[in-house]
């Protein structure tokens, strides 16, 4: 009997993969078991650790390729226990179900879908980890994935993990890595772990420099770095779960990162290894910066192309002004980190935040965690960049004043977003003065100052001169 394209289409996500692609799959798992020294019948334990949208995408990707060889692999992820769905939105998860016939009868198939409707009814009370394991992301609810393995004892789930993802917000990395940390202490194996979160904290003495996820899980674990990587790229989860084509770096030790670059890369989902792994990491925290403006433009412009493609001038002219600071070949920055602005503010969750903040949809007071998307990291990396750019041991030296100012002063609309979403000095509004400053340079003005200065301060990543 000749399966028709509906019928594929199920079998690809029941199954997770097409049956003429298992040979392939096996292979590259075989191969990343080899170099891990897992013996015959040992599995392959591979954890996911927090489970917002992106983290919860990336594990149920591996769920979908690898799932059904339990033998050589085990996959799973932790989150916290004991978060409530609300009624609003079990009311629209239950529309979500009913509206996507695969989803309908897999519930159903594993007497799963009276709960929903129970829930629906004001009946019954879900929990976020009771509906991950159905593949409903409290995050992303739009988005069914596949059902995944929940585990919410973060001892039972990471003791004895050889590969831990780490899913969660900057802002929460190191207290539970150190907590992950008196749980490995009788480990006589290494993990490896593969770090998903772009933001930054600054640290500023004894002197000033950024401190990143794999530098937090590096500082709570007493893992080596070598054995850290940082996985990111130009993607928004729920489009890469749709089979979006997306293509992302893993960046870290080249011993780890070609292997997992293969083991990772699937026909829609390109992965490209490189070996700077802090400076890549910075950039996607970077990003986040701006695009919270670039809502904030867009929404209080009625989305005017034009004061967009003017913000865009501006910021972009910051970030290379501030790459320029950061690293010492700056250029080979360019391409990736536009890339990843781009998609974060055509689609990203600080762009978002921006636009919802302008429009009086979302306020301040409402913190930057926010219901149905999670952390806006893009808040916190606001905070740490101008912390950072502010010290003075860091000054340039000012093209018209002829004086020592620190970087900070050459990024206005750093400046302004800190001032309006840190301190809050100012109204939202004033983002739209900073853009139109009389004074401000021409933005081609500041690109030139950072690529015929002397800028790079490699201590501000750890680095020696």
């Amino acid at each position: 009997m000749v399966e028709t394209t509906q019928e594929m289409k199920q079998n690809f996500h029941a199954n997770g993969l097409i049956q003429n692609s298992n040979g392939s799959l096996e292979e590259k798992l075989d191969e990343l078991r080899h170099l891990m020294g897992k013996a015959e019948g040992d599995p392959l334990r591979i954890v996911g650790v927090g489970a917002g949208a992106w983290g919860s995408v990336f594990i149920a990707l591996l769920q979908d390729s690898f799932g059904h060889l339990r033998d050589k692999v085990l996959i799973r992820i932790w989150r916290r226990p004991g978060r409530t769905v609300d009624r609003v939105t079990a009311e629209h998860l239950f529309e979500v179900i009913n509206s996507k016939e695969d989803v309908l009868r897999r519930l159903i198939r594993r007497c799963a879908y009276l709960k929903y409707v129970e829930a629906r009814l004001g009946d019954r009370t879900l929990y976020a980890d009771e509906i991950l394991k159905d593949g409903f992301c409290l995050n992303m609810i739009d988005t069914p994935l596949c059902p995944l393995k929940v585990v919410t004892n973060l001892q039972e789930a990471v003791w004895d993990a050889d590969i831990v993802i780490n899913g969660l917000p900057s802002t929460e990395t190191r207290g539970v890595f150190e907590e992950i940390r008196r749980y490995w202490k009788e480990r006589i194996t290494v993990p490896v772990i593969i770090s998903l979160a772009k933001g930054i904290e600054a640290e500023l003495g004894p002197e000033p420099r950024i401190l990143t996820p794999t530098q937090m899980i590096n500082r709570a674990t007493g893992i080596p770095i070598e054995n850290i990587l940082y996985l990111g790229g130009p993607n928004i989860a729920s489009e890469i779960y749709n089979k979006e084509y997306a293509n992302a770096r893993i960046c870290g030790a080249e011993k780890w990162r070609k292997p997992l670059a293969n083991f990772l890369r699937l026909p829609h989902f390109i992965v490209w290894d490189n070996g700077d792994l802090v400076t890549h990491e910075v950039m996607g925290g970077l990003k986040n910066v701006y695009a919270i403006g670039a809502g904030m433009v867009a929404a209080l412009t009625n989305e005017s192309a034009t004061s967009k493609s003017v913000y865009f001038a501006l910021c972009t002219s910051e970030m290379i002004f501030i790459t320029h600071l950061l690293a010492e070949e700056p250029e080979k920055l360019a391409g990736p980190l536009l890339a990843d602005t781009y998609v974060t503010l055509l689609k990203g969750r600080n762009a978002w935040y921006g636009q919802q903040l302008a429009k009086g949809e979302l306020s301040l007071e409402m913190g930057d965690s926010i219901k149905g998307k999670g952390m806006i990291q893009g808040v916190s990396a606001v905070k740490a960049f101008y912390e950072l750019l502010s010290q003075s041991s860091l000054s340039v030296l000012h093209p018209e004043e002829n004086k020592p100012v620190a970087p900070v002063e050459l990024c206005p609309i750093l400046k302004m977003l800190y001032k309006i979403l840190i301190t809050r000095e100012f109204p939202l509004q004033a983002i739209l003065d900073a853009l139109r400053d009389e004074t401000m340079y021409d933005p081609k003005d500041r690109i030139e100052i950072a690529q015929t200065h002397v800028f790079y301060r490699p201590s501000l990543l750890g680095h020696q001169p």
